[in-house]
């Protein structure tokens, strides 16, 4: 996929990777509850529903030929296709929503991750760790979805994903998840005071104190 230049955005773009099972879903959820300002970006996927997923609200539900159709539009800031199934984000609304000034967190694996860090250079990396595999493979079986061959496959998946976290700026433990809570609520803080960010927000202000 090819990367184009970032035009100014008065809103961040937050995107956050981790394995399965790190507790990534449950943590951005309580995030989103806590800091209303903050909007979770939908991707499409191949994939279908399950029980508890509503189209529109955890993702678009939408066939493959209409994903790839969409794709060679150039729809997706990035696309995977992870265990069969394909995922991506869309490039429209995820500017109108940046533009409008709006914060955007983004769930995403790191190949996503890398892909939007290349057409957006000021989203704020963020990855989450399990405390250890133990807990990991414990979190991956209470949720009683997976066979245990499909979870020692997403243990074996979750080590080579661990293995990028270098290309992310802030690396957090999801230990004690109130914790874990309280320093994605930090991150968010310092981002949002950021130099790029601050000189689009308060753009009359600074160039009135610096001329």
């Amino acid at each position: 996929m090819s990367s184009e230049p970032e035009h100014p955005h008065s809103g961040s773009l937050f995107v956050i990777a981790a394995p399965s099972g790190a507790g990534k879903t449950s943590l951005v959820k309580a995030l989103l509850q806590r800091e209303l300002s903050l909007m979770l970006s939908i991707s499409h996927t191949t994939r279908a529903a399950r029980a508890t997923e509503h189209n529109g609200v955890d993702y678009f539900f939408i066939s493959k030929d209409e994903f790839l159709t969409l794709k060679e539009q150039n729809h997706f800031v990035e696309s995977a296709e992870v265990y069969g199934n394909l995922y991506g984000t869309s490039r429209p609304w995820l500017n109108q929503q940046l533009s409008a000034g709006r914060d955007v967190v983004l769930e995403i694996d790191w190949q996503g991750a890398k892909q939007i860090k290349a057409q957006y250079p000021n989203a704020v990396m963020i990855y989450i760790l399990p405390p250890s595999l133990a807990v990991l493979e414990a979190r991956l079986r209470s949720r009683g979805l997976d066979s245990s061959d499909v979870i020692m496959r997403r243990i074996a998946a979750a080590q080579e994903d661990m293995s990028h976290l270098a290309d992310f700026e802030y690396v957090m433990i999801n230990q004690d998840f109130n914790t874990a809570l309280q320093d994605l609520s930090h991150i968010l803080f310092a981002a949002r005071l950021r130099t790029p960010v601050m000189r689009v927000k308060h753009q009359s202000l600074i160039n009135s104190l610096v001329s």
